[in-house]
């Protein structure tokens, strides 16, 4: 029989897996390790209008959270890498050995459609790149602009790289190299087998095994899932794998329905068999309110935050300005169990203040006193975080 989910209880579930409700102490380095291995990644984004997203998605869980610590972890320790799951992130070396079977199917796709962009001999960059990084160790896209008479291309998007930047890229998503640290926020490369400790780096897992961590380590930090949120979530499998691990693990598995926000019929999902009684020990949530980064992983799946909060969010970042409805970098804010509402600011760090240009507030959420001091005090933790000394509402604007 399946286990019935009131929407309730299916946001509280999904926000203790999504690491949103532990109480937790002052977080130590092996505590942040823990945390990203219980996360399972956490999304680097370049952009920067208050803090990074993978900065901000850690604070949000823990205001204890400390940069050094992730940055010895990555370019010290080798417990974390960083590669691909959907988007460019930070995963524990841990599953190095599951990401080989991505740099094999890399290694099938890339050469073709990336020699395409450059002329004949593609394969000599990318042959004399591995050597120089192999021969002098840590190495940065800009170390080979003058290296050959490739064309130099305008600034750009990635189809304006430079031959040798292409060659680096196609070594990191391949399994060649590794990214061993970064300035800035370009990239450091080095041999993958000198950044990775051993202990990570020689693990082989087969097909078969592959599949079935890349499911079941997916359904766990979900904790309900159908099959195409299976496959996306870590972003190695095609549906049709997880669609036939779901039929190959049936006695593992229940059926689950799920009471959407908009209260339309419920939606079937599977879970581990004995969930039931582990989803109700999961904690609510704290009450408090909390702004969340738009990459934040409870959000990364837009259709299920839609169903499950009925809170419709796109970032608008490539959207042209005319035809953004809300901003260009807007913030979500989770308050309890629920998305409460989003608010549009961005860290002027030579003035030192965190300005807000608006907030908007989900229909029935009311702009209470005390729901605009809770707000206050958030940005005021946040604009700390970030290294700003105040917050500034625009023209005066406060919400009310």
């Amino acid at each position: 029989m399946a286990i019935h989910l009131s929407n309730s209880d299916a946001r509280r579930i999904f926000l203790a897996k999504q690491e949103l409700s532990r109480a937790r102490g002052k977080l130590t380095k092996a505590g942040l390790l823990e945390l990203v291995r219980d996360l399972g990644f956490v999304q680097v984004d370049s952009i920067a209008t208050v803090e990074r997203a993978h900065h901000h998605i850690l604070f949000s869980r823990n205001p204890t959270y400390r940069r050094e610590h992730l940055a010895a972890l990555l370019e010290k320790d080798g417990e974390l890498f960083e590669h691909w799951t959907h988007d460019a992130a930070i995963i524990p070396s841990a599953f190095f050995a599951y990401w080989k079977h991505r740099f094999a199917r890399a290694r099938e796709t890339l050469a073709d459609r990336w020699r395409s962009w450059h002329e004949n001999g593609f394969e000599s960059y990318v042959d004399h790149v591995l050597e120089r990084v192999r021969a002098e160790g840590r190495l940065m896209a800009r170390d080979f602009e003058q290296d050959t008479e490739s064309p130099k291309r305008p600034p750009g998007g990635w189809w304006n790289w430079h031959p040798e930047k292409t060659a680096l890229e196609y070594h990191w998503r391949t399994g060649n190299l590794a990214i061993a640290g970064r300035e800035g926020f370009q990239k450091v490369y080095d041999l993958a087998e000198r950044v990775i400790p051993s202990r990570h780096y020689g693990g082989e897992v087969t097909r078969e095994a592959f599949v079935d961590w890349a499911c079941t380590s997916a359904l766990e930090r979900l904790g309900f899932a159908t099959h195409g949120e299976i496959a996306a979530f870590w972003g190695l499998i095609s549906p049709e794998e997880a669609r036939q691990w779901v039929a190959g693990n049936a006695a593992r598995l229940e059926p689950v329905l799920i009471a959407p926000a908009d209260g339309s019929r419920p939606r079937a999902s599977h879970a581990f068999a004995g969930s039931a009684e582990i989803f109700t020990t999961l904690p609510p949530p704290p009450a408090r309110l909390r702004v969340l980064n738009p990459f934040d992983p409870l959000l990364r799946d837009r259709n299920r935050a839609e169903r499950l909060f009925g809170f419709n969010y796109r970032i608008e970042v490539f959207v042209p300005a005319p035809k953004r409805v809300y901003g260009y970098y807007v913030f979500p804010l989770l308050e309890g169990d629920r998305l409460v509402g989003r608010i549009d600011m961005k860290a002027d760090r030579k003035a030192g203040t965190l300005d807000v240009r608006r907030l908007w507030l989900e229909p029935g959420v009311r702009a209470s006193t005390a729901r605009l001091s809770a707000l206050d005090a958030e940005l005021s933790r946040l604009g700390r975080f970030a290294g700003v000394e105040r917050t500034v509402y625009l023209d005066g604007w406060r919400g009310e």
